[in-house]
């Protein structure tokens, strides 16, 4: 299967299991949960990584992202946990 079969070119979003799903949301977490992970990252874009991570949280388990890949931080495991 193909990107553009689960999302073609002209659409944007789409819904499953009742949430709102946008293009690019898997894309946008694992830049999050780099700069989430990074010791480097400062106090206030780790803040910002994690307040776009916990909003993402609902379309990425309704893609069953978490079902087939594991986050290898525990600290964001942990927090992924928490909600």
């Amino acid at each position: 299967m193909r990107a553009e079969d689960i999302l073609p070119d002209d659409t944007h979003q789409i819904e499953k299991s009742g949430t709102v799903i946008r293009k690019g949301s898997v894309a946008a977490f694992l830049a999050n949960a780099k700069c989430w992970s990074d010791p480097t990252t400062s106090p206030d874009e780790r803040a910002t990584a994690e307040r776009d991570i916990l909003a993402a949280l609902p379309a990425l388990r309704a893609l069953g992202l978490f079902e087939v890949l594991a986050v290898r931080d525990p600290a964001l495991q942990r927090r992924l946990d928490a909600g």
